[in-house]
């Protein structure tokens, strides 16, 4: 497992759970390398040089940043080895050149080092560039999820911005809602039901049925007083309003909300 960080954290675990073997943890700390490493049975190692050449798959779980550095040592020595990343946006073809066999294991889901997740409803894409490597991700995806996905790269990048739209900008409006109360002594609790309520929802409507609020409603009384109330913090401001034009515009059949 190259990596020790939150996805690395869950999917080693889940790897680990099911049977799969974990040799050794890479991280660039000690301490995160030997955290992960005694929770999944490993050795820690903080050397690209010291990584094994035992392993038959190494599953490259970092910041896509850094990989361009990583990887040609990682590589290196390991033809016969199958390479897999975990990353949303990063090709499968990251890996062309300096690895015969290589692919991606991409679980959409948001994860978090202290709270480890059940692989088994979590949907695993994956893909290969050749047999050998299709065949070994296929393998460990089944191992841990019954989700799972072959998709291309082209086709995953999309679905990761899709994820970070459902995901971490919906996160954020959290952040937000947390943040206007707090300035008026209201704790965020009292949101969760409505957030709760929210989330159900889209189980059993699309997103488009299920959007309620003034702006889908085009109450632009609502929505002008609600805009003025965020004068302070221009930002905000922008954000609401963006959203609520998109709301509004995509009500109306507009599909890109353009």
């Amino acid at each position: 497992m190259i990596g020790a960080g939150n996805l690395a954290t869950n999917l080693g675990k889940a790897l680990f759970d099911a049977g799969n073997d974990i040799l050794q943890v890479y991280s660039r700390t000690q301490e995160s390398a030997s955290a992960l490493a005694e929770m999944l049975g490993g050795s820690p190692v903080t050397d690209l040089g010291r990584v094994t050449t035992e392993a038959d798959a190494y599953i490259v779980a970092v910041k896509d940043s850094v990989m361009a550095d990583l990887l040609p040592v990682l590589c290196k020595g390991r033809a016969d080895k199958v390479f897999l990343h975990t990353a949303g946006s990063v090709d499968a073809g990251v890996f062309k050149g300096m690895a015969l066999h290589y692919g991606v294991i991409y679980p959409m889901q948001t994860f978090s080092k202290t709270r480890l997740l059940d692989f088994g409803d979590i949907p695993c894409f994956v893909e290969g560039n050749d047999d050998k490597a299709y065949d070994t991700v296929c393998e460990l995806a089944n191992s841990i999820s019954g989700k799972v996905y072959f998709v291309g790269s082209e086709a995953r990048r999309h679905l990761h911005l899709a994820a970070v739209f459902a995901c971490n900008m919906v996160n954020h409006c959290y952040d937000i809602s947390s943040e206007i109360l707090r300035k008026h002594d209201i704790p965020f609790e009292v949101m969760l039901p409505l957030v709760d309520e929210t989330a159900r929802k889209v189980h059993f409507m699309s997103p488009r049925e299920a959007q309620t609020g003034p702006a889908v409603r085009s109450d632009r009384n609502v929505t002008r007083a609600q805009s003025e109330l965020l004068k302070d913090n221009p930002l905000f401001k922008q954000i609401y309003e963006v959203v609520s034009m998109s709301i509004s515009r995509m009500a109306q059949g507009r599909e890109d909300g353009q």
